[in-house]
């Protein structure tokens, strides 16, 4: 397995309930690092360009309002097979179908307020990972 990153969010309904650090504990308990990180709050526009690649899709307006609700955490972990590392520990899109002990089965409040995103392949990591961080705020 190769050292790698990947991008992930603490989404607003996390950041609201004050569960920034369990959920990040989560992350280095599984042996990810966190080798960049912010806490900000998306503007709608902001949220759209992230979301872009979902702008036909009938979720897209109801999830960039919510992404700009309150404050996210925007950050880079890293690890061994990061990527997949990071999808496990998040667990299943749908809290309902998410294996115990995830972050979305023991945070998450419904499918679309699911706590986390995390990117699902190496480009969309580096994508996206550009989007929040210049190469100075890469610290690992």
């Amino acid at each position: 397995m190769a050292l790698e990153r990947t991008f992930s969010i603490i989404k607003p309904d996390a950041t609201k309930r004050n569960l920034t650090g369990a959920i990040v504990k989560k992350f280095e308990d599984a042996g990810l690092r966190v080798v960049a990180s912010k806490r900000i709050h998306l503007t709608k526009a902001q949220a759209g360009e992230f979301y872009a690649v979902h702008k036909e899709r009938p979720f897209y307006d109801e999830l960039c309002e919510f992404m700009a609700s309150a404050p996210i955490v925007a950050q880079v972990l890293e690890g061994e097979d990061a990527i997949a590392k990071n999808r496990e520990v998040m667990g299943a899109t749908n809290p309902a179908d998410a294996a115990p002990g995830t972050i979305r089965a023991e945070f998450a409040e419904s499918v679309g307020e699911n706590s986390v995103h995390g990117s699902d392949a190496p480009e969309t990591a580096k994508t996206e990972i550009a989007y929040f961080f210049s190469g100075l705020e890469l610290v690992g």
